[in-house]
């Protein structure tokens, strides 16, 4: 017995060596020493390519590329009456992101509007483009959250991604006019370089964040006046068309049919719409999404989707924990709001957006068919006549419309 012991401790006593010497060098004397005896690191470089507005000069301010790859167009000619001249010089400031180096928050003193764009490979590309409009309260642009994260996004869905830097309130502008007018142009501009960034010129959309969607809103339904307006023989732009295929509209600011507002005639050619927002956490901006929806539901128009979650609240409100809430692409501590994105690619693909580049979509198909139907009144001819202007103070039937007596936040959006 006591051999068969000796035997097994004589076996034994290599593999113990063994293992004594994997732990020595796993944790010998090196990892327990003193940090002061250790040799210090080499400091860390500085970050790479951060992007920085480019200099005032005697010509007017040229935009620089937020991302890697830009394309960079202004809006408007030299000289175009839309600019102000007297500060068209002076250059835009970026707020960078104070935890992630060479990250463009976002962007003041705008006076040279401009669209920045970012094409997909050939073997992707759907010949769809988005103009991504961010929000801010018309106070600052949050290019960053609600513009450049979309770039790689839409890459993966072979979507092209334009991002547009409009004027802002607080550089003395107009949001409700000088801003929308940039959300306008900037369509038709992107369609006039459709043949030189490979896109379609029917899969041109809009979308808007906030104070942006305050421009994608009214783009789709004052198309028709802006075109008239500027179609004058000396405007290189002049026969094209400011109208957008389709429009994003999240968490948005008023629109055109807002309470208060004299809201527009609809054109019966309005495009189709996808809306989203949060609903009891962000109760201004769900009737303000909601407001646009009845709006085009009351004329029929095709393909209007709205998506408002039960949980979540506007970028930037406070949550229970002392966080803010964060807005564009964020999970949003994995509610089921932080998944928006998905539902609007979802969206896209139903009416044909994502399909390859000069196939006929089924959005720009159904406008076709419901523009050969008879034009029908407010509510489908539903016979309630004044629209929701009935059950008091109303503004009338949509196109003449109407919002009668719900909840109406004041302010304008963020």
């Amino acid at each position: 017995m006591k051999k068969n012991v000796f035997r097994h401790i004589a076996l034994m006593a290599p593999l113990a060596a063994v293992l004594l010497c994997i732990a020595f060098v796993q944790n010998g004397p090196a990892q327990n020493a003193p940090a002061a005896q250790r040799p210090a690191l080499p400091p860390l470089p500085p970050p790479q390519s951060v992007p920085k507005p480019g200099p005032a000069t005697d010509a007017p301010y040229a935009p620089l590329a937020l991302l890697p790859g830009g394309v960079v167009v202004p809006l408007y000619q030299p000289g175009s009456h839309f600019l102000n001249n007297d500060r068209i010089k002076e250059p835009e400031v970026y707020n960078m992101s104070g935890a992630v180096p060479g990250r463009v928050s976002s962007v003041v003193n705008i006076h040279n509007p401009s669209i920045e764009f970012h094409g997909v490979d050939r073997g992707l590309n759907t010949g769809a483009v988005m103009i991504v409009a961010a929000g801010g309260g018309h106070n600052t642009l949050n290019v960053g959250s609600e513009a450049c994260d979309f770039v790689p996004f839409f890459y993966n869905y072979g979507v092209n991604t334009v991002i547009l830097r409009n004027r802002l309130r607080t550089s003395g502008y107009n949001p409700q006019v000088d801003a929308v007018n940039d959300a306008q142009q900037a369509v038709r501009l992107v369609r006039a370089h459709a043949k030189d960034w490979n896109i379609d010129p029917n899969k041109i959309g809009i979308m808007g964040f906030s104070a942006g969607a305050e421009l994608s809103a009214p783009a789709a339904v004052f198309f028709e006046d802006f075109d008239k307006k500027n179609n004058e023989p000396d405007d290189p732009l002049a026969g094209i068309s400011s109208r957008p295929d389709f429009v994003g509209i999240i968490y948005p600011g008023p629109s055109p049919f807002a309470r208060g507002r004299v809201a527009p005639t609809i054109p019966r050619n309005t495009p189709p719409a996808f809306i989203a927002g949060a609903a009891s956490g962000d109760q201004g901006h769900a009737v303000w999404a909601n407001d646009y929806f009845t709006a085009m539901l009351a004329m029929s128009i095709p393909n209007i989707e709205i998506h408002l979650y039960a949980q979540g609240k506007h970028p930037g409100d406070k949550l229970d924990d002392g966080s803010s809430m964060s807005g564009g692409l964020t999970d949003r501590n994995n509610i089921p709001y932080g998944t928006w994105q998905y539902r609007m690619i979802d969206w896209m693909r139903d009416l044909g957006f994502l399909q390859k580049p000069g196939i006929e979509t089924k959005a720009a198909k159904d406008i076709a068919a419901y523009l050969a139907q008879p034009p029908r009144g407010a509510f489908g001819g539903s016979g309630r006549g004044g629209g929701r202007g009935g059950s008091g103070g109303g503004r009338g039937a949509f196109g003449a419309s109407g919002a009668g007596g719900s909840f109406a936040p004041a302010g304008p959006g963020r």
